[in-house]
């Protein structure tokens, strides 16, 4: 069966496998819209070889830099918003969103508006605002495919069975370039260090939660709103393979997995054939990946970001945007060498501490007050990094208060 793909954020990791699974699969699949942020001269070579109806850059200096390249019959969209605009403009069957951070979520309620499919890799629209696009996805018949390796793997062990009869949830985690880290070492790792994952290919936010396990945290987040889990039912685990994606354990103590290389073409190839399984050359089972699985639980003291993705699904609200929004800010300020990896957490766990007696972040009502809520742990970890760098002469200093 053919489909027509819009891929928000095509310039990304997520977008450019997409696009590979596209072009090996012509006969079925087309990309009839593409957008991204800026990266101009990428995007003119996808426009050339996929020739979609409709591009969009938010940047408009790419923008005018890519309009005189179109081939003819492809129109663009420019400016701020433009990767939400391209939703109500093009004709499409699922959207792939890649694009990275709190910017993907008005694409993400666009595409639920309209009733289409969304294969979810912007885990931060459910992050911040999973309850509200839960039902714009039931009100409107959407169906949300997860595209996250580890959702994708609970969502194919779910399939025709009844989310009641789960016991528990296992998530799996690689423990990222630090599983054995000293406490010392995670001090003093660099960003090139904790840029260099172990097994997977992701993109520079994802990659620095792997090393810091926020981004399980935000997952933790995500399994909640996605399957309707409380706290109590997601368990994480720590398996350095990255080949069991993820295990659903049901009432009955039976344990179903999904297995399967650390290749995200999988999770994404199952969202673009959904409710098919189209065929794929992708590899499958392997003697010499398959051959040693091990499991263990996370060190929780060494990784107390952990906790914090627990404890946004115990409060709700806007405790997940809160999160978010202040890895965001602490991330790139870990990247601009302001801060040290393990400070993320404690910035982090500084804004949630200040959400409470805060009421302009208390907002969970609507997707504008969820922004609201995000705006303002921005600013709060921004100010806090502004405090650090002008105490950098004292090594005392602290980024929390102690807890």
């Amino acid at each position: 069966m053919s489909k027509r793909v819009l891929v928000l954020g095509s310039t990304g990791s997520i977008g450019q496998q997409t696009l590979q699974l596209v072009r090996d699969d012509r006969e079925g699949l087309s990309a009839v819209g593409l957008a991204a942020r800026g990266s101009w001269e990428a995007v003119r070579e996808q426009v050339a070889e996929f020739r979609p109806e409709i591009v969009s850059l938010d940047d408009p200096e790419a923008a005018r830099a890519l309009e005189p390249h179109l081939p003819p019959g492809t129109r663009l969209l420019c400016g701020a918003g433009a990767s939400t605009r391209i939703v109500d403009e093009v004709d499409f069957d699922v959207a792939i969103h890649g694009i990275v951070g709190a910017a993907g979520l008005a694409p993400s309620a666009a595409v639920l508006r309209r009733g289409r499919d969304l294969g979810l890799a912007n885990k931060e629209s459910m992050v911040i605002a999973g309850e509200l696009l839960i039902g714009l996805a039931e009100a409107s018949g959407a169906r949300i495919l997860p595209v996250d390796s580890e959702h994708s793997a609970v969502f194919q062990c779910l399939r025709g069975e009844d989310v009641a009869r789960v016991r528990r949830v296992h998530l799996t985690a690689s423990g990222g370039p630090f599983r054995g880290a000293t406490e010392a070492e995670l001090a003093a790792a660099s960003p090139e260090r904790a840029l260099a994952h172990p097994n997977w290919d992701m993109g520079p936010r994802v990659t620095i939660g792997s090393a810091t396990l926020m981004n399980k945290a935000l997952e933790v987040i995500e399994l909640h709103h996605l399957f309707g889990l409380d706290a109590e039912r997601i368990h994480v685990v720590v398996h350095p393979q990255s080949i069991v994606h993820s295990m659903v354990e049901f009432v009955d103590g039976s344990v179903m997995a999904q297995l399967g290389p650390p290749d995200m073409r999988g999770p994404i190839h199952h969202a673009l054939h959904h409710p098919d399984r189209g065929e794929t050359s992708l590899e499958g089972f392997s003697f010499a990946l398959f051959r040693e699985l091990t499991f263990e639980e996370p060190d929780r003291a060494r990784f107390p970001a952990l906790d914090l993705g627990f404890r946004c699904v115990r409060e709700g609200g806007t405790a997940g945007a809160v999160l978010n929004a202040a890895d965001e800010v602490a991330v790139a300020g870990f990247l601009e060498g302001r801060i040290g990896l393990a400070d993320i957490p404690g910035l982090c766990c500084a804004a949630l501490d200040a959400r409470g007696e805060t009421p302009e972040a208390q907002d969970a009502s609507s997707l504008e007050g969820l922004l609201s809520a995000d705006a303002w742990a921005r600013a709060f970890t921004s100010e806090m990094l502004g405090a650090h760098d002008s105490s950098r002469d004292e090594p005392s200093a602290p980024l929390a208060p102690e807890q």
